[in-house]
């Protein structure tokens, strides 16, 4: 079977479920990386469509997470935005290195170790790539914490995690992750790219997801730390109630009771039912803006 790439014949990693790698390319060269598992993509508009959703601008500086063999890297490059690429195998370091883009900046590193605003000299920039599934909650969570430099975010990922993501109350995905960002960016899931795409296929779907920062938070959160902590013992068991989970806290019912008249929550609601407005009220209420005991 003949495989198809954009710009050139390279390849981009894209995720697979349990941790491994797999590929945007041409024809890749096997090497001692088989055994983390390549997928080759067979589908050429997937990264045209891609590069379409990131819409990297002349004056954009935009960090890819993962660079591979580069076919995202270098198409973006072509758009004349700054590039920062950060690559954590060596091997594929001289590969990208030999590419001739003035705007292309190629580091060996591990994106979970570097800090973002260093490499946007603490300015506005874009965070983009193809996380895999072992690395992309602990990605996510940088996110957060380097949130104030970071205009927007385009990653393909597993499709479930794309879309617990985007998830709205009320439904089975909505989850601590879709709270903490939906309040500071606008989550947009944009296309799957289904394992019938790749060859040999994988066992799940991919999706692309995309973050917008807004003008500003929705809500008003006093201490991050501890509402991230908080809201993850909320949910701790989906199936509960909420004031159920809520004992974990060592908090009186008498005390529960009176914030859910203040907060306006039903007693038998579960977590899944309880918006991020009622969620800041509930924690702020409980806890009177301190960090939790």
């Amino acid at each position: 079977m003949k495989y198809f790439g954009i710009c050139d014949s390279q390849a981009v990693r894209l995720p697979l479920f349990r941790g491994f790698w797999y590929s945007f390319s041409g024809i890749v060269r096997k090497s001692k990386r088989k055994a983390l598992g390549q997928h080759f993509l067979n589908n050429r508009d997937i990264l045209q469509r891609i590069v379409k959703v990131i819409d990297p601008q002349p004056e954009d500086v935009i960090i890819e997470i993962g660079a591979g063999k580069g076919a995202l890297t270098f198409c973006l490059a072509k758009k004349e935005a700054k590039i920062i690429a950060l690559e954590k195998d060596k091997t594929l370091i001289p590969y990208l290195k030999k590419q001739e883009f003035p705007n292309l900046t190629v580091l060996e590193e591990d994106a979970l170790r570097v800090k973002f605003e260093d490499l946007l000299q603490k300015k506005a920039g874009k965070i983009v790539g193809n996380l895999p599934y072992a690395i992309s909650t602990p990605i996510m969570f940088k996110v957060l914490e380097e949130k104030e430099f970071i205009t927007s975010c385009v990653f393909l990922l597993q499709k479930e995690v794309a879309q617990r993501m985007c998830a709205l109350p009320g439904t089975k995905k909505y989850a601590p992750l879709s709270i903490l960002f939906q309040n500071d960016f606008e989550a947009h899931l944009h296309f799957r790219v289904p394992a019938s795409s790749f060859s040999p296929p994988p066992r799940v779907e991919s999706a692309l997801l995309s973050l917008r920062k807004r003008p500003k938070p929705l809500s008003l959160i006093p201490y991050q730390e501890g509402f991230t902590k908080f809201l993850k013992g909320t949910f701790q068991s989906r199936r509960k109630k909420l004031s159920n989970n809520l004992k974990a806290f060592d908090i009186p019912p008498s005390r529960i009771k009176e914030a859910y008249l203040k907060c306006g929550i039903e007693e038998n609601w579960r977590p899944e039912q309880v918006s991020l407005s009622r969620f800041v009220a509930l924690y702020t209420y409980l806890f009177d803006n301190q960090s939790m005991p």
